[in-house]
């Protein structure tokens, strides 16, 4: 049967295909059974959509707030607005209690607007001198990365006769104790033994700015990398104490990550099967062969695989758990947590990924189903661009849920497809893997990709072609039903029973 099982280029060694489910928790598994709805929203708004689940944002930061509880610390959570463009995202953040992370002027600007006082908000990220202004005038915590950033803010408070600006200064280059091993490089911040420089312009600049704490940001998946981090920050808490300074906060950034997948014995089985394709001992998982960075070299597999653990048993607030559990091996070997509590300093932090775990999902329509090769993998377009689904941008790997239009019959299955965009390029490929499905898709029938607020929404979205886009709604569920908005339109007070 032309793109089945039966054809190998999918299958684990016991002949089960190489399904990657998505996780679902209730609230998006019931979006995503509300099948009538999602057809609807997309035969009326188009193909790609992007759905948004705002109160599943108040429930993730909900789960991290329990974490300090746990701990029994103060601090902010800062919501990492880059993470996704959504206006309806924002606004119901901005009616709890939480912050927001802001890495640019306009992302400052929609902060504002959204109903997030100054005291809320933390402007990070690289700045020209328009951001650093409005930081400064509407009186916004500033997250400065070095001496020169520190200048021009400190020149602009002073031309302008503003306030004095609450200031964290990031650091970067943190090392271990005993062996010195550094953390991993980051372009972001002043590397620690550049510390007293940095100090000498906060006491220079005593009448522009206020100095609040340190920060560091580091792209890690590693909890002893970011202890070692904490810690660091921590010695160099002291040594602003030292100079007579009173920081109070430390805030230790994002990147606590997301568990995409279902089953872990999925995703081992799926790259162990990848390794031995890429050595030649099975048929390629793969369009045109590609390795997610293996190759392999007369029988030896070489290069590192390029991917986002998609099953990770440890993500999202229970990272930060584990995090404050790590003893500092300089300080006593005390947990973390205890050591921030015992100084009276507050903990940030700025998940963006993880806040946004199980918000939303992307509709894609299917135009085309063909066979390319007999007894191949099926060729599968969709209305939509690999830059709208941007998953495989990020190393994320996960299948789509097949949603068939009404009334459709059980269709034949498993099948191993190849999902293309409609650009007229080799290149666009909605993920370069040979993905299995459970029914064949045909045209009409959805194709849901869950879990994508979290940087697959909006970070690499372009009008390629003229080709539009994805529009974005917002929805909720009043009662046993499902509504929606324009993500625009939506408001904390928007949900009870869809009235302004």
């Amino acid at each position: 049967m032309p793109g089945t099982a039966a054809t190998g280029e999918g299958v684990r060694l016991d002949g089960r295909p190489l399904y990657l489910e998505p996780r679902l928790e209730p609230r998006l598994g019931s979006l995503l059974a509300a099948t009538g709805t999602l057809h609807s929203l997309t035969d009326g708004l188009g193909s790609p959509l992007h759905v948004v689940v705002p109160d599943q944002l108040a429930e993730n930061l909900e789960r991290f707030r329990s974490v300090y509880r746990g701990h029994h610390l103060s601090g902010q959570v800062y919501y990492a607005h880059k993470a996704n463009r959504s206006s309806a995202l924002l606004r119901r953040l901005a009616a709890t209690d939480a912050g927001v992370d802001v890495a640019s002027l306009g992302e400052l600007q929609h902060a504002l607007g959204a109903g997030f006082t100054a005291d809320r908000i933390m402007a990070t990220g690289p700045k020209n001198r328009e951001f650093l202004w409005l930081a400064a005038r509407t009186g916004v915590t500033v997250g400065v990365d070095g001496v020169a950033e520190l200048d021009q803010l400190a020149a602009l408070v002073r031309g302008h006769a503003l306030a004095p600006v609450r200031v964290l200064l990031r650091l970067s280059g943190f090392e271990t104790s005993g062996v010195k091993t550094l953390s991993r490089r980051s372009r972001f911040g002043t590397p620690v033994r550049e510390l007293d420089p940095l100090l000498e312009a906060v006491e220079r600049h005593g009448d522009a700015v206020e100095l609040t704490g340190v920060a560091y940001h580091l792209d890690t998946t590693s909890v002893a990398e970011k202890a070692t981090a904490l810690e660091g920050s921590l010695a160099a808490l002291e040594a602003c104490r030292s100079r007579g300074l009173r920081p109070r906060a430390v805030d230790i950034g994002g990147g606590f990550g997301v568990c995409y997948l279902a089953e872990r014995e999925q995703w081992e089985a799926y790259t162990s099967a990848l390794t031995a394709a890429v050595l030649g001992r099975r048929p390629p998982l793969t369009w045109g062969g590609h390795g997610y960075g293996l190759r392999g070299e007369s029988g030896t597999l070489r290069g590192a695989l390029g991917l986002y653990p998609a099953h990770r048993s440890v993500a999202g607030a229970a990272y930060l758990d584990e995090l404050l559990a790590q003893p500092a091996a300089s300080l006593g070997g005390r947990p973390l947590a205890a050591l921030l509590l015992e100084h009276l300093y507050d903990l940030h932090c700025e998940p963006g990924r993880a806040l946004l775990d199980q918000c939303g999902l992307t509709l894609a329509k299917v135009l085309e189903v063909r066979c390319h090769d007999a007894g191949g993998a099926l060729l599968v377009r969709l209305a939509a661009k690999a830059d709208d689904i941007a998953l495989e941008d990020h190393g994320v790997l996960m299948d789509p849920v097949v949603i068939p239009r009404s009334g459709a019959g059980p269709g034949e299955g498993p099948v191993a497809v190849h999902l293309f965009g409609g650009l007229c390029l080799e290149t666009d490929l909605i993920t370069r893997r040979t993905v299995f499905l459970p029914r064949r898709p045909a045209p009409g029938d959805l194709l849901a990709f869950a879990n994508t607020a979290g940087y697959a929404m909006d970070f690499h979205a372009t009008r390629a072609q003229h080709q539009p886009a994805a529009r974005k709604v917002a929805a909720w569920q009043d009662g046993d039903v499902w509504r929606w908005c324009l993500d625009e339109q939506f408001w904390p007070i928007t949900p009870s029973g869809g009235a302004q």
